[in-house]
């Protein structure tokens, strides 16, 4: 009897009292973990394919313990230029053994508090149409705010269109004045 699982976002082909190593787990050494992500099961005769996975279908493992794979050497070189970059990784492992896979009746923690944020969207769903409401009291609120302000933001402009400005105005000396001079002589 095998099994595909996922285990830490990768697939493996697993059977009874077999080794893995896989990306490391948050579980201590020793403890015990259920993988319910079953994508194929095969008993002797019979293949089942889950789609995606298989309802009620898990495998029991237990953490033998945590390691650091072999070191991996990245090294990158462009020729003739002198670029030579020397990386070093090891990635962290842990060693689990199958102890057993169930087919059918396996207990699954996960949809528990899957349900909990299914009912939340549904609660926000109300909220939502008075929200909805308010954009529009403030889009008929924005016209009558536009028509006082009739100063314009100066700190935005560039310092020649101030310069253009201070010369229409009739503002001597602005070839010799900084931005915020020109701002606060505008102002």
């Amino acid at each position: 009897m095998y099994a595909i699982v996922e285990i830490a976002g990768q697939q493996f082909k697993v059977a009874k009292d077999q080794k893995v190593f896989v990306n490391r787990l948050p579980e201590a050494e020793g403890e015990k973990v259920q993988f319910s992500n079953v994508m194929l099961l095969e008993d002797g005769k019979n293949i089942t394919i889950g789609a995606p996975a298989i309802e009620g279908a898990a495998v029991e493992a237990k953490v033998i313990k945590h390691l650091k794979g072999d070191k991996v050497i990245v090294f990158k070189k462009k020729r003739r230029k002198g670029y030579r970059v020397k990386n070093g990784h090891r990635q962290y492992l842990s060693e689990i053994v199958i102890e057993g896979i169930t087919a059918s009746g396996a207990k699954k923690a996960a949809p528990k508090a899957a349900a909990k944020p299914a009912a939340k969207p549904a609660a926000a769903k109300p909220a939502a149409k008075p929200a909805a409401a308010k954009p529009a009291a403030v889009k008929a609120e924005a016209p009558a705010k536009a028509a006082p302000k009739t100063k314009e933001d100066l700190s935005s402009k560039t310092v020649a269109e101030l310069k253009d400005m201070a010369k229409a105005k009739g503002i001597e000396g602005i070839s010799a004045m900084k931005k915020a001079e020109l701002i606060a002589a505008l102002s």
